[in-house]
């Protein structure tokens, strides 16, 4: 069982306007297609193989009705009231009936896979199978898990061609982490190492955040769990929206710079 860093969704009311907003920060980012039966559509930007999903709606009620669906996607934006900001993250895998298997017998609930896809611009479809797994009273929302219908190099080689994934203009980019607000580090990091097989390093605090922080290893992107030991934005997300991702880090930017967009902070580092 090896997982990597997909995506990390990211919820936004207009993905047109995400893609002016990235540009205007350096980063690339392209418009994805629709999801006709779910209804939501998206933009991309990527790193590596590792993307940010900015998902926005053209149907209300098809997501509505879509997230009856258990810890969904779906489920998670309706429950937070379309809220924009930082969603859920989804981790790549390459045999998800396995995985489904691993994840029941650890005592989770396990929905899927099921295959989804939806169409580019250009007309052409993308597919994959998606599975969901978690339990009632835990909190954060687990990440979900995808399948895609080619190998990791199809997929490289065919986005580059596309142009989907390209350079940033603010430099060699990478994601580097994505960070999630809990009200239980030690918890949820055992939680999480134990379901996922990653390796957690030692906790630290993180003064600017007013947070203890850990982090779990992960291919892709790193996941970073913080517990607010006063006031400052982990608490206040907690407070706001409950337990849940909260702050992307980026590597290869040349320049050390931190802002809000769409109730979410992006992070670059040198």
């Amino acid at each position: 069982m090896t997982f990597k860093l997909d995506h990390i969704v990211h919820f936004v009311k207009s993905p047109e306007d995400a893609i002016i907003s990235y540009q205007e920060k350096g980063l690339h980012a392209v418009e994805g297609g629709r999801h006709e039966s779910l209804g939501t559509y998206n933009a991309l930007s990527y790193f590596g193989l590792s993307y940010i999903e900015l998902i926005g709606v053209f149907d209300q009620a098809l997501v509505e009705r879509s997230a009856e669906a258990p810890y969904s996607l779906r489920e998670s934006i309706v429950k937070r009231q379309f809220a924009e900001g930082l969603a859920r993250v989804a981790l790549r895998s390459t045999d998800l009936e396995a995985d489904a298997k691993r994840f029941r017998d650890l005592g989770l609930d396990v929905y899927g896979p099921s295959p989804l896809s939806r169409t580019r611009p250009d007309g052409s479809v993308v597919s994959w199978k998606l599975l969901f797994v978690g339990k009632p009273d835990e909190q954060p929302d687990l990440p979900f898990f995808i399948q895609w219908d080619e190998a990791d190099d199809e997929r490289t080689e065919d986005l580059s061609k596309r142009g989907v994934i390209a350079p940033h203009p603010a430099g060699n980019v990478e994601l580097t982490s994505v960070a999630f607000a809990v009200k239980d580090l030690e918890s949820v990091v055992e939680r999480w190492s134990a379901y996922l097989g990653l390796e957690a390093e030692e906790a630290f605090v993180d003064t600017h955040l007013n947070a203890k922080g850990q982090r779990l290893k992960l291919e892709g992107g790193d996941l970073i769990f913080y517990r607010p030991i006063g006031d400052g934005i982990v608490a206040a997300t907690i407070n706001e929206h409950g337990e849940k991702p909260f702050s992307l880090e980026f590597s290869g930017t040349g320049q050390e710079i931190e802002f809000s967009l769409y109730d979410a902070t992006y992070k670059f580092t040198k």
